[in-house]
């Protein structure tokens, strides 16, 4: 017989196995967060998105993933409540673990971009009403996420088309658009890396120079006194022109490879009659910028991927991090709860795990279902989606990047040509997001009062 260390370690394991369950469908479902408008402009295969997706995603999960989990283990209900009551409060977590999973599974089957993040709210609201009634729940969080649902992807909508229309109008109609594209080039570098670059090298500055004591050595050696933004802006401008540099060499060495194979062919024709190639393609210079573009969107993706992994991650483990402090300590998590780093690989694997067997469900359907996006267009998309979602940080607004992603594609097409989105498609996107929290309120409900009546786990 099982001592009862053996018998916690056995129910630890069991958890951890949902949560690696949670954290696949998350991985298969909102990694298209990061790489689905890559792949639908041909800038990535799907085979590169889900290596690259794998490795970026898992590295952000487990190197700074913990300060999502930590709220949101316990941010949405009323903690008053359940300070009394922490085995309760377990096995609602776990009531919650397998209703997003089982969510997030079906709308990954039909390929639909949901929310972890509100399946996650959905499901802890709806043990926590059956368990301890509706003033257990903090119903004004709710009411915010809720506003998101229409906020976020209008907001992300608009400046996607303001992106794009400076693209398009800036660059790609203008009579002599490589010339225009060599102008633009500091610029969109410079965009790209100040918004990517406040979402990840924060993150990145702190735990590399702060927490490894880097900065203060640096300080008691030789006095220099680096505040943590300079850094930060520091390295996003030494990026930034190192970027232009690359671009502008890449772009030249294309074009002269070109003009070299045109003057062949010229030469070719010479002496056999009217010479089929001596007018400049048209679609030339427009391929040689979306070449260009392409380079920008893959780079803007693994920023994506990464912040996404270091964010969402506690989508899946926040409920494990909240079972195992109770297990360890018998209490309600309080101000000393923290994310263990071993749960935080839990929840990097299964994003990896997930992506690499069903995450081309859902990477198709906003790559390739909403509006067929070139390079140039899903670039712009990238970048409205992590504006969006970084304004909304700064406000201390819960949204979520599926929504933005969705209306940023759809703000792409409206100025590149609104009569090719797909309404259909936006109807299911939309139909899914607006029953996500119902669905998960409901499954986490039924499944407390199911594990509640069989008992004590």
């Amino acid at each position: 017989m099982l001592d009862t260390s053996g018998v916690v370690f056995l129910q630890l394991g069991a958890m951890a196995a949902l949560a690696l369950y949670v954290a696949a469908n998350l991985g298969a479902n909102d990694v298209a967060n990061s790489m689905g408008t890559s792949v639908g402009s041909k800038a990535l295969t799907l085979r590169q998105a889900i290596i690259v997706a794998g490795i970026l995603e898992f590295s952000g999960a487990v190197l700074f993933g913990q300060g999502v989990s930590e709220t949101l283990a316990t941010g949405v209900v009323n903690a008053q409540v359940f300070a009394a009551q922490p085995q309760v409060f377990l096995i609602g977590m776990v009531s919650v673990l397998i209703a997003c999973g089982l969510w997030l599974q079906i709308a990954t089957s039909r390929g639909l971009p949901v929310s972890s993040s509100h399946a996650v709210v959905g499901a802890i609201a709806g043990f926590s009403c059956v368990a301890a009634g509706i003033n257990a729940v903090d119903w004004r969080t709710i009411g915010t996420i809720s506003l998101t649902w229409l906020a976020t992807p209008v907001a992300s909508g608009a400046l996607a088309a303001l992106f794009y229309s400076v693209v398009k109008y800036s660059i790609l109609d203008r009579p002599d658009p490589l010339s225009q594209m060599r102008e633009w080039i500091p610029w969109l570098s410079a965009a790209m890396l100040s918004v990517f670059g406040i979402i990840v090298l924060p993150s990145v500055v702190n735990v590399a120079l702060v927490q490894t004591g880097a900065i203060a050595l640096a300080h008691d050696r030789f006095g220099w006194n680096l505040p943590t933004h300079d850094i930060v802006i520091g390295i996003g401008a030494i990026a930034a022109i190192a970027l232009t540099l690359n671009s502008w060499k890449k772009l030249e060495s294309v074009e002269n490879e070109e003009g070299r194979r045109k003057k062949e062919e010229g030469r070719g024709d010479k002496g056999f009659g009217p010479s089929t190639n001596s007018s400049p393609t048209p679609t030339l210079p427009h391929s040689l910028i979306e070449q260009q573009m392409a380079r920008f969107q893959v780079l803007s993706a693994c920023f994506v991927a990464f912040s996404h992994g270091s964010n969402d991650v506690g989508n899946a483990v926040a409920p494990l991090a909240a079972i195992a402090y109770i297990r360890r300590t018998g209490s309600f998590p309080s101000g000393d709860f923290s994310v263990p780093l071993w749960i935080l690989v839990v929840g990097g694997a299964g994003i990896v795990i997930g992506l690499a067997i069903w995450g081309k469900n859902v990477i198709a359907t906003v790559g390739e279902k909403i509006i067929q996006l070139q390079p140039s267009g899903g670039f712009c998309a990238e970048l409205a989606t992590a504006t969006t979602v970084l304004l909304a940080s700064r406000f201390g607004l819960p949204v979520s990047t599926s929504h933005a992603l969705v209306g940023a594609v759809v703000g792409v097409g409206l100025i590149k040509a609104w009569k090719t989105v797909r309404l259909e498609t936006l109807l299911s996107i939309g139909s899914a997001w607006l029953v996500t929290i119902p669905i998960a309120a409901g499954l986490g409900a039924i499944i407390f009062s199911i594990a509640q009546s069989i008992g004590q786990f």
